[in-house]
């Protein structure tokens, strides 16, 4: 057994936001190249089409991560289905679309050996996002705000010691309006499930990694790579589990650059290697 790579069946992840500042686009695909599965399916909102129109920076790790993607898909086979999200809805006038083994689509329906499970971003539950579209602009950038505030912070933390502390994780557990607008939309899309004839649903957008139940549906969002870096896997007897990075890391750490190598020449290194 191949004890360097976790192997799944299926990882379902979400919310990468290539293009922005804040995204960890160094630790998701660090999480990527230690995977080894038969499905990848990316949920939502991996590129930042609003941000790229924007101020967007795009490095070469975001150019990294495609080609991650696309190297699973050529040389380990691997079946990929990209989920439109609201910040890429660019994708919308072309859906759906299929080469080979990616297909783009609205939504999907896993079949899993436990049974059928919806898969979709999420923002058709949003009524700022569907109906009002510069009030979701302004929130985003309301957000990003926060988020370069949190950097600064976090910065003054860490000079003093402190482990990472996420601004916006508050605001949300603690005003009454959030809390009240991630249990709506929970609600929901658990009801979209259910009329699907799905046992559960995998769905992102609100950036909130959950892996709980409604009644008899099964509820999991694969929350973001912003902040709380999480995926869902599904092993291959059906099972299902939320990782978070900070525990994936400590099983499979990053490589160590030595005095005359840099770490992006580590990078690529390991990418070949893998290839």
């Amino acid at each position: 057994m191949d004890k360097k790579h976790l192997h799944v069946r299926t990882v379902i992840l979400s919310d990468v936001h290539l293009g922005t500042a804040e995204c960890k686009v160094e630790e998701v695909n660090h999480f990527l190249r230690h995977i080894r599965c038969e499905k990848l399916i990316l949920n939502g909102d991996i590129i930042d089409g609003w941000q790229l129109k924007r101020t967007g920076q795009w490095t070469k790790a975001h150019t990294r991560f495609i080609r991650i993607v696309l190297k699973k898909l050529e040389k380990r086979d691997t079946e990929v289905i990209y989920l439109r999200g609201n910040h890429d809805d660019v994708l919308s006038a072309f859906l759906p679309l299929a080469f080979e083994n990616l297909s783009i689509v609205e939504d999907y329906v896993h079949e899993s050996p436990s049974g059928r499970y919806l898969v979709l971003h999420g923002d058709v539950f949003d009524t700022v996002t569907k109906n009002f579209v510069f009030l979701a602009h302004l929130g985003d950038w309301g957000y990003r705000a926060l988020l370069k505030l949190n950097r600064i912070y976090n910065a003054y933390r860490a000079w003093r010691g402190k482990e990472y502390w996420s601004l916006c994780k508050a605001i949300k557990a603690r005003v009454k309006e959030a809390v009240n607008h991630v249990s709506n939309f929970e609600e929901h899309i658990t009801q979209l499930a259910k009329q699907r004839d799905c046992i559960g649903v995998m769905c992102g957008h609100i950036h909130t990694p959950t892996d709980k139940m409604f009644g008899d549906i099964h509820y999991l969002n694969s929350g973001d790579w912003v902040e709380s870096l999480n995926a869902i896997v599904e092993y291959h007897d059906g099972r299902f589990e939320l990782i978070d990075y900070a525990k994936f890391i400590l099983d499979h750490p990053m490589p160590v650059a030595s005095k005359t190598t840099s770490p992006a020449e580590v990078v690529e290194l390991a990418e070949y290697a893998e290839a």
